[in-house]
């Protein structure tokens, strides 16, 4: 097979690998006010950073998941990449342990019906892939490299960093980083996506750091189910573009099950 026709038949297999974890790089916090030294001696409890509401929030996320074991959802996608800049739509199941993923292309067009499965300890820890476009004569699964670049051509994320539990994870990390390093505005608020009324915490950084994932992340976590549900970030403001940044990518969470029951059938594929 020609490199040209493989390239064909991986176009967009990328889109869905890192459906949950846009935006973990880029959770920043604001240092907490300096306290005079007559505060420091009358003060009877520390003042409060500004980021302990949303860690407050993230926690309780981190309790909520640690009792689900699977779940299913239509993921809502965007990446501002050329392989795969349009508006997808997905329907995924994800498993805890032992970890895994399937999901299968609603929109575009272009890709409906293309479906990526992954089940650690099978397949030699393979992505098994069924993409539209394939080869005339050709249908089925074939296997792909987690780490294939042409996977990276259509998403910025492996499929290791998939799911809700690492998205809290890692955007826990980073805010307790940034908690103590004081380089970001926060602001939390009540919201309603969905039809579910949310918490929306928008992290703004203050210093451009080489560190950055991005400018501006905004994540929306339901008030009922405590998970996050809608992640979104945003580069750094150019000349004559938006004033907040220009869209990097944004994913969503939509009709969220917990606790389906999947088997190894659902991903094996």
């Amino acid at each position: 097979m020609s490199n040209r026709g493989k390239r064909g038949r991986l176009r967009g297999i990328g889109a869905g690998i890192g459906l949950a974890c846009a935006g973990f790089l880029a959770w920043t916090c604001v240092a907490a006010p300096l306290a005079s030294s007559q505060d420091v001696k009358t003060a009877a409890a520390p003042v409060a950073n500004p980021f302990d509401q949303p860690l407050a929030i993230l926690y309780e996320s981190r309790n909520a998941y640690a009792g689900v074991r699977d779940y299913t959802c239509t993921v809502l996608k965007r990446e501002t990449i050329p392989g795969n800049p349009d508006d997808n739509i997905i329907q995924l199941k994800f498993r805890e342990q032992p970890f895994s993923v399937y999901s299968r292309w609603i929109a575009p067009a272009k890709f409906r019906g293309q479906e990526v499965a992954y089940m650690h300890g099978r397949n030699r820890n393979k992505l098994r892939v069924h993409a539209k476009g394939f080869l005339k004569g050709i249908a089925g699964f074939v296997s792909v490299d987690v780490d294939d670049p042409r996977v990276r051509e259509c998403s910025r994320h492996n499929i290791y960093e998939a799911g809700i539990g690492y998205l809290i994870e890692r955007t826990i990390q980073h805010w307790e980083g940034e908690k103590k390093s004081g380089n970001a505005k926060v602001r939390v608020e009540e919201y309603e996506y969905n039809k579910r009324r949310c918490y929306r915490v928008e992290t703004t950084q203050i210093e451009r750091r080489t560190d950055s994932y991005c400018y501006r992340s905004v994540l929306y976590v339901d008030q009922e189910s405590k998970l996050p549900i809608r992640n979104e970030n945003y580069s750094w403001p150019r000349a004559g573009g938006p004033a907040d940044g220009d869209l990097i990518e944004m994913f969503a969470f939509i009709d969220l099950r917990v606790n389906v029951g999947f088997t190894d059938r659902d991903f094996d594929k």
